[in-house]
């Protein structure tokens, strides 16, 4: 048996019942191998009985005994996540979920590895794709629906959405606000199909803030009354900067590999104007301090010069949005060294849809119109950016999560645009050190690196539209060297 439990606890793990397993404790750790950690048994210090089951579900097959698993794609082309041009005709080795060899001669599989091959026919085969601003959770639930219905609902709502984008090729996303801890575990646990999570739980809000789902009649708030948002783990609404740096805490508490804060005006959200600049330097601070003495960093949303020079005195690490900073913003990050993650944002068919003459609908417009100048600005003083698609609300815009990152060729070469949705997105999750869920590279097809890749059927750089169909054009799927799926004859 694999039990690592404090003495403190002893007294809950002797008299725990399970209603799934037998009634000594013991005999269902046996069965499940589960390590009770801080993020196993215990969670953010809770003894969570419910949680046994999860913690020990997916168990790794090399530590059982089993014979390893490999994949062998042989006669491939390579994107390898930072060149400009694809590789000569090579043939690459997966071995559990590391690429183990790659190499333009034959490669010989290794004795007692459950091999299997897939003849690439001259394909590509790149690195799995990256979503670095998502909404797992709330991406393809309505609005109301999310703020009315049993989170039963959305949960189950959301494990389809994993699935569904993990088909899409992408397989690590960063999750930018919404209650996917869960999900993430039940994905690392092999017991759904999903993306990687990067989650920062909780976003931080300020009453009237971007987070603050309320209704005009809720307010003012009852003291000590929490909102839905906040009691299903959405939002954590913070006034003053020991309940930010408190909030901040509980979510790193709960798993979170980097902290979400509004900091300005949103388009969806119904009390703020989008110039609105939200918290105070002080505020901000508060929640960089926790968020840097768990070695990780803050990202903040913001759209507007005010919000986005605030945050930046108040040390945060990334900005995401920026679609309306003016030039002198833009050095400062420069300077600062500050991430972009900025979507491409434009009044298309990759608008979500606001009622016209409504608020968000004006507040959109006004977005949108600063995206081409947030695009030259990111190049002009070379920011580091990101590419993510922050789908909210509707499922037929979650679809077309291939098809946003191709319109990037609106500002980049194709070959930069994968770039940016591989290893640039790549570096910016590794920004969580220790925080980061997941240890080994990612972003590239390298030796060592870890086994997240896609076959695509064509050349990307050549034809980046071939990821706005990726039912038809992505062949094969490999997460964490696992084969998800498999088209090739």
């Amino acid at each position: 048996m694999n039990v690592r439990v404090g003495n403190k606890y002893q007294h809950l793990i002797a008299n725990a019942i399970c209603p799934c397993c037998d009634p000594k404790l013991g005999a269902f750790t046996e069965r499940m191998n589960i390590d009770f950690t801080r993020r196993g048994f215990f969670l953010g210090g809770g003894a969570t009985i419910a949680s046994l089951g999860l913690a020990g579900a997916s168990t790794d097959a090399r530590a059982q005994g089993a014979q390893p698993k490999g994949v062998l794609f042989e006669n491939v082309r390579i994107f390898d996540g930072v060149s400009d041009k694809l590789s000569a005709p090579s043939n690459v080795l997966v071995v559990g979920n590391i690429i183990k060899s790659i190499s333009t001669a034959p490669i010989v599989a290794p004795a007692g590895v459950a091999l299997t091959r897939i003849a690439g026919g001259g394909r590509t085969l790149t690195p799995g794709l990256i979503d670095a601003h998502a909404h797992i959770m709330f991406a393809t639930v309505p609005q109301l629906a999310v703020l009315t219905s049993d989170i039963g609902f959305v949960n189950v709502a959301a494990v389809k959405a994993a699935n569904d984008m993990l088909l899409r090729g992408f397989t690590s996303i960063r999750d930018l606000g919404g209650p996917s801890f869960g999900l993430k575990r039940g994905i690392d646990s092999g017991l759904v199909p999903g993306p990687r999570i990067w989650p920062s739980g909780a976003f931080i809000s300020q009453t009237g803030g971007h987070g603050d789902f309320r209704l005009p009649n809720d307010l003012p708030a009852r003291p000590g009354d929490y909102t839905f948002s906040e009691r299903v783990g959405g939002a954590a609404i913070a006034d003053d900067p020991g309940t930010v740096r408190k909030r901040a805490r509980e979510q790193l508490a709960l798993g979170a590999s980097q902290i979400k804060m509004m900091a300005g005006g949103g388009v969806s959200s119904i009390f703020d104007p989008l110039d609105a600049t939200q918290y105070t330097e002080s505020e901000l601070r508060a929640a960089v301090e926790a968020a840097e003495n768990w070695g990780t960093y803050v990202t903040v949303h913001a759209y507007t010069p005010r919000a986005t020079k605030q945050a930046i005195a108040a040390g945060v690490t990334c900005i995401d949005h920026g679609q309306l900073l003016d030039e002198a913003t833009v050095a400062l990050m420069a300077e600062k060294k500050i991430w972009w993650s900025l979507q491409p944002f434009l009044d298309d068919e990759d608008t979500i849809p606001f009622p016209d003459g409504s608020p968000s609908r004006e507040k959109q417009l006004q977005m949108t119109s600063g995206t081409d100048n947030a695009y030259k600005l990111a190049k002009q003083y070379k920011i580091r950016t990101a590419w993510g698609t922050d789908t909210l609300f509707d499922a037929k815009l979650a679809l077309r999560q291939g098809a946003q990152l191709s319109k990037m060729t609106r500002w980049y070469t194709p070959a930069e645009v994968l770039k940016m949705a591989t290893s640039d997105n790549a570096d910016l999750l590794a920004l969580s050190g220790l925080r980061s869920p997941y240890s080994g590279k990612l972003g590239v097809v390298k030796e060592g690196a870890l086994a997240d890749l896609l076959l695509m059927d064509g050349d990307p750089i050549a034809n980046i539209k071939l990821i706005d169909d990726p039912v038809k054009n992505f062949m094969v799927i490999v997460k964490d060297g696992n084969v998800h799926k498999n088209t090739v004859a």
